[in-house]
């Protein structure tokens, strides 16, 4: 997918379908990912066979299934491990990220760790952070002012949110999010969600019955 002179690239990846994005400008070979799931190696493939550098692993959050491959993602292609600083507890912690429960536990330490309205420049592109507590304590979303992109993770998603009912989550907070910091967003900014479709956050403000 083309937006606004990014490429955008979506990967649904792992058991329970989270969406992996492949991030760079038009023309560029610099690159990021979103959330890598647990495809690490095919997604450094994908990067290698299309010629792209990768410079950075931008993690909405700590949860397993957005994180378990983001050491074979470094292994094949390189990159920066970069999450919100509060998150840096849940992600090292295999009970917290949930990847216990699935015999495959994960440690992971971030290289970068980001601030909650930083602008974080990248691979040519530049990432505003909003730190969106809810889903878990650091969720983050990353936000492309310009382009009207919006990388949400689990915050957001087509009609719903993110559950609250894992280690450091919080349903009021996760609507408090939502109503302050995401849907006072522009309308045409579309948001590329952990699971599910992309929407946009005009059609969010009308149609989530979770924010109504």
């Amino acid at each position: 997918m083309k937006q606004n002179g990014l490429v955008i690239q979506s990967v649904v990846v792992g058991s329970v379908g989270t969406n992996c994005y492949i991030v760079y400008r038009e023309g560029n070979t610099k690159c990021v990912v979103v959330d890598p799931g647990d495809s690490g190696k095919e997604i450094g493939r994908y990067i290698r066979e299309h010629g792209l550098s990768l410079e950075d692993i931008l993690l909405t959050h700590g949860h397993f299934d957005h994180v378990m491959g983001v050491a074979d993602l470094v292994s094949s292609a390189g990159g920066r491990v970069c999450i919100f600083e509060g998150e840096s507890g849940l992600l090292g912690d295999a009970g917290l990220n949930v990847s216990e429960l699935t015999g495959k536990p994960v440690s992971l330490r971030a290289d970068v760790r980001l601030r909650d309205g930083q602008v974080y420049e990248t691979a040519d592109m530049k990432f505003r952070v909003i730190h969106t507590p809810g889903h878990t304590t650091g969720s983050c979303c990353y936000y492309m002012e310009p382009e009207k992109v919006l990388f949400c993770g689990d915050t957001l998603f087509f009609e719903s949110i993110g559950r609250s009912d894992l280690p450091t989550g919080n349903g009021r907070q996760l609507v408090d999010s939502l109503k302050q910091k995401v849907l006072t967003l522009p309308d045409d900014v579309k948001a590329y969600t952990g699971h599910g479709p992309a929407t946009d956050i005009g059609y969010e403000k009308k149609n989530n019955p979770f924010v109504m």
